[in-house]
């Protein structure tokens, strides 16, 4: 089979991308391993809502308000895959639904997606699969004790899905204290790990967070002016903010959950004979999270008054420091202190294991600059992958547009090469599939100084530490 452009995953991302395509009269089909929106129907907790309100989810041609009757709410994750059901539909994505993809590799110029439905032989491939894929679960967690279980956040559902007795959140980010809540409201002992977090208000001056944050520009900031500064590998390692979505617009941080009789403690470092050892620098890093608001709401507040709105919100505000414990507890015999699991929520990761092409770095991350991998190669749905609200729905808007421009141009710059050469027989793209067991990555044009490209860093997950 062949198409120009192969994308992989048919979540927001990749559908976003399809309409693009579609406006610009690019052939392509989305092939997909489960079904449209998979990951929303089958990777998420079941009390699961966006971060961001509803106004925010808007994708690129779409006809309905992603809101509906309640723009400033927060989808679940059933209303997000029902959203995301009703979009693909409405742009009549090309979707291959129930068709996994087992490699993507060179072929002449352009690239092969075999999958275990057949094989594509196209132009371009758009990598759609996303940041979350994968658990990203550290090290420490095969040193656990035998008879303390060991779940992920993407394997966990609600608290049915864990062991009675205790349980340690390892995480401190949105997911962590978001599991760490619901537990608790479950009437379990709950004990929390932290390590570098983000503390957000969920509303500041009666307006939620997102609605200040795009008043400022900050979800806009491109990639280029973060590299500029020095702050790119800095904002694409940072943690997702500690927020929930909930009708009530609850904020969520530790003061509440200690509060709420969760224990609290440092960033785990290691378990040794069933002891979890945590740092003792807790307050200092509550401290800090704490000086990084306060900063942060400073600026809402001058924006605030340059945008001429001061009257429009409430009166500014500052939140009372994070109440850390004092002396807060550095190490827990897990089985002593009635601890049956373990649910890490130190974050997600893409997986592009399927990737036979030289465009990873030391560390197995996918090199990209703003996106583009390749010649005809492209990546979406990466924390910070064009600009800071690059990793949230409403942000594949912009992403797409731009990177389409990007495939578009490469397409007729392929094109306009092929009719000045003579292309290879076995290039032919009824010959590729057969062509691919003799072409090497050092002679695919398509592939040519990959190996010395500069790395642009990239988060591999959302929290990528124990702790955090």
């Amino acid at each position: 089979m062949n198409v120009p452009v192969v994308i992989i995953g048919a979540g927001h991302a990749g559908l976003a991308m399809s309409q693009r395509l579609t406006s610009r009269a690019i052939d392509h089909v989305v092939i997909e391993r489960g079904e449209v929106a998979n990951s929303w129907h089958h990777e998420r907790w079941d009390s699961l809502r966006l971060l961001t309100p509803n106004w925010h989810a808007r994708l690129p041609g779409a006809a309905d308000d992603p809101g509906g009757a309640d723009p400033d709410g927060y989808m679940t994750a059933g209303e997000t895959a029902a959203m995301i059901a009703r979009y693909a539909a409405a742009i009549a994505a090309p979707v291959a639904a129930g068709t996994t993809v087992a490699r993507v590799g060179a072929d002449g110029d352009g690239y092969t997606v075999v999958t275990d439905r057949g094989t594509w032989t196209c132009d371009a491939v758009v990598l759609a699969s996303g940041g979350n894929a994968a658990a990203s679960v550290p090290d420490v967690a095969a040193a656990l004790p035998p008879g303390v279980a060991s779940v992920t956040a993407l394997a966990y559902r609600n608290p049915t899905s864990l062991p009675d007795g205790g349980v340690l959140v390892v995480g401190g980010s949105a997911t962590g204290v978001q599991l760490a809540d619901e537990l608790r409201t479950a009437g379990r002992q709950v004990t929390l790990s932290v390590g570098e977090h983000v503390r957000l208000p969920r509303a500041y001056r009666g307006r939620d967070i997102f609605w200040w944050t795009a008043l400022a520009g900050i979800q806009d900031q491109h990639y280029d002016e973060l590299a500029g500064t020095g702050d790119l590998v800095r904002a694409r390692n940072l943690p997702s903010p500690q927020l929930i979505g909930t009708p009530e617009r609850r904020s969520i941080d530790i003061t509440s959950l200690r509060a709420a009789g969760i224990g609290v403690v440092g960033r785990l470092g290691r378990i040794r004979d069933g002891c979890a050892q945590f740092s003792g620098a807790l307050a200092n890093v509550c401290a800090l999270a704490d000086l990084k608001l306060n900063r942060l709401l400073q600026s809402l507040d001058s924006v605030a008054a340059a945008r001429g709105v001061d009257n429009d919100v409430g009166a500014p505000e500052r939140p009372e420091p994070t109440a850390a414990p004092a002396s807060p507890v550095t190490e827990l015999d897990l089985r002593g202190e009635g601890i049956t699991s373990v649910l890490w929520a130190t974050g997600f990761r893409p997986d592009h294991r399927f990737v036979d092409l030289p465009v990873f770095d030391h560390k197995g991350r996918i090199r990209h600059d703003g996106g583009v991998v390749a010649p005809g190669l492209y990546v979406l749905g990466l924390n910070v992958l064009r600009r800071r609200g690059s990793s949230f729905i409403g942000g594949a808007a912009r992403d797409t547009a731009e990177l389409a421009d990007h495939l578009h141009a490469h397409l007729g710059a392929l094109a306009r090469r092929r009719r000045h050469t003579t292309r290879p027989a076995t290039t032919r793209p009824a010959e590729r599939a057969m062509a691919l067991t003799t072409t090497t990555r050092s002679h695919s044009p398509a592939l040519a100084g990959l190996e010395q490209s500069p790395c642009l860093e990239q988060s591999p997950c959302l929290e990528h530490s124990a702790g955090r």
